[in-house]
């Protein structure tokens, strides 16, 4: 399908701008956009754990060398349960490429291998198609709809849950062979993956 390269890479200074666009530039993060905030959170964030923190952690959806945006993972849970929650934000020159779909299903490869989770969910918007079929061929599934969620743009809006099982099939045989090609995996020791 695609010949680039995707890979997720640990956050370095040089994407520290990347960062600060997305807390202040209107509309750059799409409908996730919830206003200005604090443009050195960034940097302060960067120097506490390089963003790779244990329950919160951010890493660089990289494509052919160049930083294309960014993913996130959080930590969740009911009681003693405990599951990943994960996020993706692509710069505008690299959405509509089929790069989201890859780096979320490698992010979840390397949460699977890397933590003992049994779930990792990812939360969307009803009108943001793209990354609801993002999510399906990342093998994702529609759990359902959570009613006003989410403040945004004035008035409270419903949200829509995706979620993917330990157990679950991978996303497509395409995939395996899109990432195996690309080179991406699981294996801190490569570079490849944070």
């Amino acid at each position: 399908m695609s010949a680039l390269e995707v890979r997720l890479r640990p956050v370095t200074e040089e994407d520290l701008g990347m960062f600060r666009r997305f807390v202040t530039e209107p509309g750059l993060i799409g409908l996730d956009w919830t206003g200005f905030r604090d443009a050195q959170a960034p940097a302060r964030r960067y120097a506490i754990d390089g963003y790779l923190g244990e329950d919160d952690s951010r890493v660089v959806v990289e494509v052919d060398g160049t930083a294309a945006g960014l993913m996130s993972w959080s930590a969740r849970g009911f009681g003693v349960s405990r599951y990943w929650e994960i996020g993706i934000a692509l710069l505008p020159d690299w959405r509509g490429r089929g790069i989201g779909w890859r780096a979320q299903a490698m992010l979840c490869d390397y949460l699977f291998t890397h933590t003992p989770v049994e779930r990792i969910q990812a939360a969307t918007h009803p009108e943001n198609i793209a990354e609801q079929k993002s999510l399906e061929r990342a093998g994702f599934t529609l759990e359902g709809v959570l009613r006003a969620v989410e403040f945004r743009a004035g008035q409270w809006r419903d949200g829509w849950m995706y979620s993917r099982l330990r157990g679950d099939p991978p996303p497509s045989c395409a995939y395996a062979s899109e990432v195996r090609d690309a080179g991406a995996g699981p294996e801190p020791a490569s570079g490849r993956v944070p």
